[in-house]
């Protein structure tokens, strides 16, 4: 069971999407959290409530769902519709080998966290993630782009209370942005920092990452937010795509040992492909394939 958390448009469903397509969608079974809201969209505003308020949610139902799952049996699982941001009729979701639940809150309650093998919290860079969120909601959830930054700053203080500090608990820590330091040109792919922390078994990747070898990836260490140290996995979006490419399968053969075929999905986004985006999809296969073993 994996749990994949952060803010709203932070990459959650994209990242969830390309590992269902990998694993095969009749092996897993994907949840988003927000099917576990407790008002629409209409009594929110009302209430003057978001939906990053815990007690905006029922985490407590989730719960007990999640550990349903976790042991083989099939729940009555609510419906949220975006669209329309009302709550639809609940539907029977049988359990799968691999549970992907995504969203804003996964890891909030000590029973949720009991449930997961694996938790990654995406925290891209805050400019990223509000072009993300204007983009998707204007596109597909009925929004002008005005209301969209009000939504934003609405959400702020809920984001910071409630969401952020799920990042401590995540064994991987993926952070999406362009590098400062370069003066790369506007439509430059971005580029991903994943921490990679302690609290599980990471791969060993030096046989893989070493300079004469790929110039697309590359491991240092970094300080965590609590300061100590952990491993960090750099992959730049400004290599070339062929190298870029070549360093996937490299990559992909390290981590699987062709236990599963590379597939398209991997690193797929609207309108084209992001290799940082694969990868992050990849370490993630990693760990569940050998959660299986």
């Amino acid at each position: 069971m994996l749990a994949i958390a952060g803010d709203s448009a932070s990459g959650k469903s994209t990242v969830a999407a390309g590992l269902v397509n990998t694993l095969g969608p009749h092996r897993c079974l994907s949840i988003s959290t927000d099917d576990y809201h407790r008002f629409d969209r209409l009594e929110r505003s009302l209430n003057g409530m978001t939906p990053l308020h815990p007690d905006c949610n029922h985490l407590d139902i989730l719960g007990q769902h999640l550990q349903l799952l976790a042991t083989g049996q099939s729940v009555l699982k609510p419906v949220y519709d975006h669209a329309s941001g009302r709550l639809l009729r609940p539907v029977v979701v049988d359990p799968a080998d691999y549970i992907i639940v995504e969203g804003l809150l996964p890891l909030h309650t000590n029973l949720c966290r009991a449930c997961f093998d694996l938790a990654v919290y995406l925290d891209p860079d805050d400019n990223v993630r509000r072009d993300w969120k204007t983009q998707r909601d204007c596109a597909s959830r009925g929004y002008t782009p005005d209301q969209v930054l009000t939504e934003l700053a609405d959400r702020e203080s809920d984001a910071q209370q409630f969401v952020l500090p799920q990042r401590a608990f995540a064994d991987l820590v993926v952070r999406f942005a362009p590098i400062e330091q370069r003066n790369d040109p506007p439509d430059t792919p971005l580029s991903a920092t994943l921490l990679l922390r302690p609290n599980i078994p990471q791969p060993d990747l030096t046989s893989v990452l070493r300079p004469e070898i790929t110039a697309t990836m590359h491991m240092g260490l970094a300080n965590d937010h609590d300061g100590r140290p952990v491993d960090s996995l750099h992959v730049h979006g400004y290599v070339d795509p062929e190298e870029s490419a070549r360093a996937e399968k490299l990559l992909w053969r390290a981590l699987t040992e062709d236990r599963l075929e590379m597939t398209d999905a991997l690193g797929a986004i609207a309108g084209g492909h992001s290799t940082p985006l694969a990868v992050t999809q990849m370490m993630l296969l990693f760990h569940l394939l050998k959660a299986t073993r």
